[in-house]
């Protein structure tokens, strides 16, 4: 069993220590079954998301997560992807929501995890009702009151 999770930053500051993000990545996989996994996880400039997602989703502007699943290679290979965070995105809509930075930096791990295991939402407000909406929410609940009983 192996489940490599790297953590990266292109010139971002993140509210989150590096090894915590890695720690939340593992413990998604772990709670998804997920026994062999390679993902990496970088945090980056608004610029550089609004240009992914234009490139890879035709849509304009910076977002908070992107995440990307690949197809295994053969049977048995690892499960691989590539999530991409825009702290300053997430600083914004932890501002808007009333939660902090910290808290939707740790929502957007689990949500990019949640997605490259293969999760999907609905596009519209309907997403907040959704069944990846729900396990992610349950899950940093767990995360949160794990690491304040630490």
């Amino acid at each position: 069993m192996s489940r490599i999770v790297e953590v990266a930053t292109e010139s971002v500051r993140i509210p989150v220590a590096r090894a915590r993000v890695a720690g939340v990545a593992d413990r998604v996989l772990r709670a998804e079954g997920v026994r062999h996994a390679s993902l990496s996880i970088t945090f980056v400039t608004n610029r550089r998301i609004a240009t992914l997602n234009w490139q890879h989703l035709k849509h304009r502007g910076p977002t908070d997560v992107l995440s990307f699943g690949f197809a295994p290679s053969h049977p048995g290979a690892p499960l691989e992807g590539d999530i991409y965070i825009a702290p300053e995105v997430a600083r914004r809509n932890a501002l808007a929501a009333g939660t902090g930075a910290r808290e939707e930096v740790v929502r957007l791990v689990i949500h990019g995890v949640l997605h490259v295991t293969g999760h999907d939402h609905p596009e519209d407000e309907s997403r907040f009702d959704s069944v990846m909406w729900r396990r992610q929410e349950a899950l940093l609940e767990s995360v949160m009151r794990s690491e304040a009983r630490a």
